[in-house]
Formats: C-alpha cells, structure tokens, sequence
C-alpha cells in the first residue's frame, strides 16, 4: 500500500485523513514527576531520561496550560499555517498528579476549538481506576490517545534501565485501555545497550501482536546529564550508525501491521544535550535517507520477519 506517497501509514497521513488537513502538536508540560523520580520507585529517573523528563521541547510548567499552548504556536509560525492542534501532554508522567488537578490541566486543553485531540505520555503503572474512568470521559468530548512508554520488551534490559515495571503491568494497563476504547500509542527505543538486532525486532513484533493504534521507533540518544551518558563514558558501547538505523527502520516497518500508525522513525535530540549519535541531529537527512532507500528496494512490503519469538 502507499500512504500519500509514503510505504508505511504515517502520523501525517493519518491526521490528514482523520482530520481533513494537517494537525500540528503543542507540546505541554503539566508540572508532574514520575515514580522513579519521587524516591517511590528511584530517584534518578530511567537511565536515559533528562531533567527535563523526555519532555526537552516541551512548554513551561509554570505557566497555565492555556498559555503554553499559545506559547507553542508561536513556536510553529515558521512552519505552514493550520487550524487544528493535539494537545501533548509530554513531560514526565502526565497521569502521576491528583485527579482533580488531571481534570482541571486536561480539559483546559481540550476545551479550545482548534484542538482535535488529547494526547498524553505517561507510564502503564500510573493509570488507576479514576484517571482511566477521566480519560473515558475526556475520550467521548474529543480523541484522547495514551502514549505508554514500554522502551523494550526484555527484562534484563529493562532492569538496566530502570523502566520499574513489568511486561505483564504493561499488558494489562493495555487490556484495561482498550476497553474503554482509548487508543494507545507504544514507546521504543531502538539501540539500548546490550540489545543486538533480533531483541529490537522481537519487541516491534510484539508490539504488532499487540491491540495497538501506533508506535514511536525511537533511536536511543545519549544526553548529557543523565546516567546513561555516565555509564557510555565509562563503558563505552557502539551506538547504531545512520546506515544500520535504517537498515532497523525498514525490517520494523516489514513486520508491523500496516494498520498500526508510525508515530516516529527518529526522534529529535536537544543539540545542547546530545553526545551521540550526532548524525541524528540532521532529521531531515534521516529520513530523505530512509525513504530513498525504501523507493531503491521497491516491493520491500511483504517481507516479513520469521524468528520464532516467546515473550517473557
């Protein structure tokens, strides 16, 4: 199939196809933390994260949402006009806050017309009964979509990354969405130390048996700041070069549904932060690369990823 030009059902094709035109994302920040930040899980955050908690170019949390959303358009004014926004809560974990503070933040983002969708990233052991009952209740005004950050499916990487939960917490923060009809959105790091080609593969395989509308194939950044910088500087490993990412990129894209929505192929480093790779900070070479090579291999659809995988 061919999405607008493009082998794979891509976040802009979507948006346009849902929404009748393109759909920019305002980056929000609610002012939360994590569990592996407050001493309940950790205090140092996952391995990879910044201070800034994955959340790098999101808006200010000391001004209300309303004015970090105006903030960010202005941040988007270089870009073609649209009139339509998600509204991303990105930083942190945006479901980790007292539920009337969820309520108050989320519907001041969803009320203003020009927003089409909430979006919200946060962790599959910070959504208890009332925050997915808000979330249902948010979900019949406008599209709420959930963004789980899952990384991997290996549990050995996993505890080195200090993710704090299990596959199976995972799974049934899954089930317990779905069934409010809340679209879910999976986060992966591809690159993560100690996982070759097959581990990454089998996490994107998994994923494509999973009840899942769409994914981010995140290339794993090391950023100043954080423990994952200190562990590279004092055990180096390799990290994926542009050729390699791509060549990853392509066989994820073969063994994913093309129902699921690519949400991400990349990902973008802070330049200020950013220790490697570095060839990640050119996007935009990235991904002319990616779709040259996949114009060159032609009928690359179809080839499918055979290992036998047992999950854990």
């Amino acid at each position: 199939m061919n999405w607008d030009g493009k082998p794979y059902h891509s976040l802009d094709y979507e948006l346009k196809e849902r929404f009748g035109e393109k759909v920019y994302k305002l980056s929000l920040n609610g002012g939360m933390t994590c569990p592996n930040r407050d001493g309940t899980l950790g205090s140092r955050g996952c391995i990879f994260c910044s201070e800034g908690g994955s959340g790098d170019f999101a808006g200010t949390a000391c001004q209300p949402v309303s004015q970090q959303m105006e903030a960010q358009k202005v941040l988007l004014q270089n870009k073609p006009p649209v009139q339509k926004y998600i509204a991303y809560f990105q930083a942190y974990t945006n479901t980790y806050a007292p539920l009337p503070y969820l309520r108050q933040i989320f519907t001041e983002a969803i009320t203003p017309p020009e927003i089409a969708a909430l979006s919200i990233a946060t962790r599959p052991d910070c959504l208890s009964p009332e925050v997915l009952d808000l979330l249902e209740e948010l979900n019949q005004i406008k599209p709420v979509w959930v963004e789980l950050g899952l990384q991997t499916i290996h549990p050995g990487t996993a505890a080195f990354i200090r993710r704090g939960y299990p596959l199976s917490c995972f799974e049934a923060s899954l089930a317990r969405l779905r069934a409010r009809h809340l679209e879910v959105i999976v986060h992966t790091i591809l690159g993560l130390p100690g996982e070759g080609e097959d581990e990454m593969l089998e996490t994107v395989d998994y994923l494509g048996h999973q009840d899942i509308q769409g994914i981010k194939l995140q290339l794993l950044h090391i950023l100043k700041n954080t423990d994952l910088a200190e562990y590279y500087q004092a055990h180096p490993f390799s990290v994926l070069a542009l050729d390699e990412y791509i060549r990853l990129i392509i066989r994820c894209l073969e063994i994913l549904p093309p129902d699921i929505v690519i949400h991400r192929l990349t990902g973008d480093g802070p330049r200020d932060l950013l220790l490697a790779p570095l060839w990640s900070l050119d996007k935009r070479r990235v991904l002319n690369t990616l779709h040259k090579e996949l114009k060159k291999q032609g009928s690359w659809q179809g080839r499918f990823y055979q290992k036998e995988v047992s999950y854990v």
